[in-house]
């Protein structure tokens, strides 16, 4: 019997019908190489081991499936997903529907193992949970000095109660190392006594990034602190060991500050309360003392002041028309007084006398004339000789003489003293610039006021700088 001769798509159809069936639900685990993303979103790989491997295909719809996380070369992980062959190559190929990192497995199980250990040993007991302090003095943080977390919590803080004091603890959150770090971190704060509260956490990641609070040192620290612990790992979802043995469990590293301020806050509104009740009260008594002062207000005492003033405004009237009087008749006094001195002023001014003394002079003239005429009447009705006559005019010459001389005398005098002679001798008379009368004293000037200075020859216009009395 001859053997069929096959094509190359017959017999990679047979092998097709054969084998796919076989595997059409496998799990495969091995390690990531040669990967490569399409540009049409599909990822191709090679699964191997020490002593094989195998193409695989994760194609997009399946890929973004299992959330979109792609490996890399040398990761190691476990796949879900069927055989296929690949006609056109005539290889057979892994179509990949699910993958998961080999670790995350291993992690699950170390997880569960040291919660049940955890658990057994008391440490999950609510009866060891310490309570948070109502009003913390300092805040005690242990998470990365890079990472948000710590801005997230300083903002909530800052908006929720301003007045606080934060002490950071910077420690790795994640890699070898972080676990001691962390537990390290803890008992400082209680070995110093630095803190009133905790807060211990990081941001969210994967369940490799989270592991640090699942490591049993960490768990032993919290458990054994005497200052109460809030554990805030990860996201809302995520669960770690520290969240479990922690005194309280916060979704998120804001919503443990939240948290750590709850009690601050309440006392706050609290205090508000307070304050709305003492201000609602406060008005309510100045609305009673204002009715009381409402009607106070309408009294006679206070609905006018001239009920107790208006004795006093007539009293005070009173003595304003006394004074004003007093005053007005002082005035009057001093006002005659100084109209009196001016005329005396006015009299004894010897541009003024002169033509007085030749009044004065005429009146003698004519009345000697007077008595000569008489006494010449006289004589010459007693005395007929020559000789009389001749006596008689001899004792007028006399007269006449003595007269003369007098008259001579009284124009010297009149001449001394007469004020345009005395002006040529360097002096000057002052008068006011007001009312044009004569300055007698210093008392009588101002600063500033203008003057008027009579010489020989004119008058000056000055004003008062400076005024000195003797």
């Amino acid at each position: 019997m001859e053997t069929k001769i096959l094509t190359v798509l017959e017999l990679t159809s047979a092998i097709k019908s054969l084998l796919e069936p076989s595997f059409c639900k496998i799990i495969v685990r091995g390690e990531i190489s040669n990967s490569k993303l399409h540009s049409s979103g599909h990822f191709y790989f090679s699964l191997k081991d020490d002593a094989a491997q195998i193409a695989c295909a994760f194609f997009k719809n399946s890929l973004l499936k299992a959330g979109g996380k792609l490996p890399k070369d040398g990761d190691h992980v476990i796949v879900k997903g069927e055989l296929s062959i690949y006609p056109p190559r005539g290889s057979y190929q892994i179509i990949v529907k699910e993958l998961e990192f080999a670790g995350i497995g291993e992690l699950l199980l170390k997880l569960h193992q040291l919660k049940e250990k955890l658990n057994a040993k008391g440490w999950f007991d609510p009866v060891h949970k310490k309570k948070l302090p109502k009003i913390p003095k300092i805040i005690g943080v242990i998470t990365s000095p890079t990472g948000a977390v710590i801005q997230d919590i300083l903002n909530i803080l800052n908006r929720r109660f301003s007045k606080f004091q934060l002490i950071l603890n910077p420690v790795r959150v994640q890699g070898e190392g972080a676990a001691l770090e962390i537990a390290k971190a803890i008992n400082d704060f209680n070995h110093y006594k630095l803190a009133d509260v905790l807060i211990v956490g990081r941001g969210g990641g994967s369940l490799e990034d989270l592991w640090a609070f699942n490591e049993e040192v960490v768990a032993e620290a919290i458990f054994h602190s005497q200052i109460p612990i809030i554990s805030a790992v990860g996201h809302e979802t995520d669960y770690s060991i520290s969240d479990f043995v922690a005194d309280i469990r916060a979704p998120t590293p804001s919503a443990a500050a939240e948290i750590v301020i709850a009690e601050k806050a309440q006392v706050m509104n609290t205090l508000l309360s307070y304050h709305a009740q003492a201000h609602k009260l406060l008005n309510h008594a100045i609305s009673l003392k204002m009715s009381s002062l409402k009607a106070l207000i309408k009294q006679p005492v206070f609905s006018s002041p001239y009920h107790i003033l208006g004795r006093y405004l007539q009293q005070f009237d009173d003595t304003k028309q006394k004074l004003n009087v007093t005053l007005k008749n002082r005035l009057d006094t001093e006002k005659n007084n100084l109209t009196n001195i001016s005329k005396q002023i006015h009299l004894l001014n010897p541009l003024k006398q002169i033509p007085l003394l030749k009044v004065k002079t005429i009146n003698y003239k004519k009345k000697l004339l007077e008595a000569w005429s008489s006494g010449q009447n006289l004589r010459i009705n007693a005395l007929n000789s020559q000789k009389k006559q001749k006596f008689l005019l001899e004792s007028l010459k006399k007269i006449f003489l003595t007269k003369r001389q007098n008259l001579i005398k009284t124009v010297a005098h009149l001449r001394s003293i007469d004020p345009k002679n005395l002006l040529k001798k360097g002096y000057s008379i002052l008068f006011s610039g007001k009312n044009n009368s004569i300055i007698l004293s210093v008392q009588e000037l101002t600063t500033g006021e203008e003057i008027l200075a009579k010489v020989s020859d004119g008058t000056i216009k000055a004003t008062i700088n400076n005024i000195e009395k003797l």
